[in-house]
C-alpha cells in the first residue's frame, strides 16, 4: 500500500544536499551527529583532541568512552588535525562546548573554504558579552553563513537511531527568501534526514539559540524542585513559566515568540526537564537533595551548561531589563549562594499577575516572601 503523502499548499522543492560535512568535536553529541551525517548518505570526518577516540572511531566503529556499546554507522573517518577534518568540507558542525566557541571559531577560519556553512550544535550565551554563539562564531569566521541544530536530543538515542526531530535554523538572506530550497538550512536539513531523524527548517536563528540557552537552566530549577521532594504539578508549572521566560526573552532580541513553542523550544525544554539523562536535570536533583555543588556527580569535575548559562542569561536579562524569576532563582543558587527553599519560596509568592501579557494586573500575594536571611526550609 501507497501511504499518501501529507497535502500542503506549497510545491515539494528540490534541494541540494551538502554532500562532504566535517563535524568538530568528537563527544557524544558530535559523534552522534557524524552518525546522522553518514547514515544519511554523506562523507563524514570527524575531528576530536583525544587521540584514544580517533582511534577507536576508525578501527572499531566505536566511541567507548563518550557512547559505550554503540556501533557507529561504518565510514566515518575521525583525526586530531584541523585542517585535515575541514579540508574540502562543504558544511561544518560545531559541537565543542559553548564557551569553546569563540577559539574554535577562530582555529576553524584559515581552514574553512569561502562557501563553507556552519552549523552550531551547542547551546548558550558567551559569558561577559552577552552574545548568541552565532554572533561569537560569526565575528570569528567572517564572511561564512552560521546558523544551528537544536532540539530535544539525547546524543545516545540519537546515535542508536532512535527517531528523532530537530530544528536547523538559519537567518535568511532574500535570496534565501526567493528560493528558500537553496538556503543552508534546507540544505543542511536534507544532508541529515534519514527514515529516523526528522529536521525541520526556520528562519529564526535568535528564538532557536534563545531556547536552547535557557532551557538548561529551567532543567535545573526543575531538578531542584524535584530533588528537595516535589513531584509534576511542580515541574509542569516550572517548564510552562520558563518556556514563557524564553519566549520573551527571544522577543527581546528579535526573535519570534512562536519559535519557542517548536522543537527548539518546547520539545527541548520537555526534554531535559524530565530525565536524569540531562546534566542539567540531574545537578539540580543532586543540589536539591541537599549535596554541596562540590560533592555532585560523586565530585567528578562534570561540566553543566545550564550552571554556565544561569550567569550569562540574567547578565544578558539585566542588559535588556527583563524579568526571568525562574532563572534568577537558579542564578542566585549556584552563583550567589542564596539558600535553595528560601530562593523558591520566594519565587512561588511572587505577586500576582495575568497569564496573558495583556491582561494588566497585579496583586500582591498573600505569603509574600521578603526576607530570605531568615527563611531556610521554608518551602520544605
Amino acid at each position: 500500500m501507497t501511504l499518501p503523502l501529507v497535502e500542503r499548499n506549497s510545491v515539494i522543492a528540490q534541494t541540494r544536499p551538502f554532500s562532504r560535512i566535517a563535524v568538530i568535536g568528537a563527544g557524544a553529541w558530535g559523534t552522534a551527529l557524524a552518525s546522522v551525517a553518514r547514515r544519511a548518505g554523506r562523507d563524514v570526518t570527524i575531528w576530536g583532541r583525544d587521540e584514544e577516540v580517533v582511534r577507536t572511531i576508525n578501527e572499531r566503529d566505536r566511541n567507548e568512552r563518550y557512547l559505550p556499546g554503540i556501533d557507529l554507522p561504518a565510514g566515518i573517518r575521525a583525526t586530531t588535525d584541523l585542517a585535515e577534518a575541514l579540508a574540502g568540507a562543504e558544511a561544518v558542525m560545531l559541537v565543542t562546548p559553548s564557551h569553546t566557541m569563540r577559539e574554535m571559531g577562530r582555529r576553524m577560519a584559515e581552514h574553512l573554504n569561502e562557501e563553507t556553512a556552519i552549523a552550531l550544535c551547542a547551546k548558550g550565551i558567551e559569558a561577559g558579552t552577552g552574545r548568541l554563539l552565532a554572533s561569537v562564531v560569526a565575528e570569528e569566521a567572517p564572511g561564512h553563513r552560521i546558523g544551528a541544530i537544536s532540539g530535544p536530543t539525547f546524543a545516545h538515542e540519537t546515535a542508536k537511531a532512535y527517531p528523532t526531530a530537530v530544528t536547523v535554523a538559519f537567518d535568511f538572506t532574500h535570496e534565501d527568501r526567493l528560493d528558500p530550497s537553496d538556503s543552508p538550512a534546507a540544505r543542511f536539513a536534507l544532508s541529515l534526514s534519514s527514515p529516523t531523524f526528522r529536521p525541520f527548517i526556520s528562519d529564526d536563528l535568535t528564538g532557536v539559540e534563545i531556547g536552547g540557552a535557557v532551557k538548561n537552566v529551567i532543567a535545573i530549577a526543575c531538578g531542584m524542585m524535584t530533588g528537595a521532594g516535589f513531584a509534576e504539578n511542580t515541574r509542569a508549572a516550572l517548564i510552562a513559566r520558563g518556556m514563557d521566560e524564553m519566549k520573551t526573552l527571544a522577543e527581546a532580541l528579535g526573535g519570534r515568540r512562536e519559535t519557542i513553542t517548536g522543537l527548539s523550544g518546547a520539545g527541548d525544554l520537555t526534554l531535559t526537564c524530565s530525565s536524569q539523562t540531562s546534566r542539567n536535570m540531574s545537578l539540580g536533583i543532586q543540589l536539591g537533595s541537599g549535596l554541596a555543588r562540590e560533592d555532585c556527580f560523586e565530585g567528578r569535575p562534570v561540566v553543566v551548561e545550564g550552571e554556565l548559562n544561569a550567569k550569562s542569561v540574567m547578565d544578558l536579562a539585566r542588559r535588556m531589563d527583563i524579568a526571568m524569576p525562574i532563572c534568577a532563582a537558579v542564578y542566585h543558587v549556584l552563583h550567589e549562594g542564596a539558600d535553595l527553599d528560601a530562593t523558591f519560596a520566594h519565587l512561588w509568592s511572587q505577586p500576582i499577575v495575568g497569564e496573558p501579557r495583556a491582561l494588566d494586573i497585579v496583586i500582591d500575594h498573600p505569603a509574600r516572601v521578603t526576607d530570605l536571611d531568615n527563611l531556610a526550609g521554608a518551602f520544605a
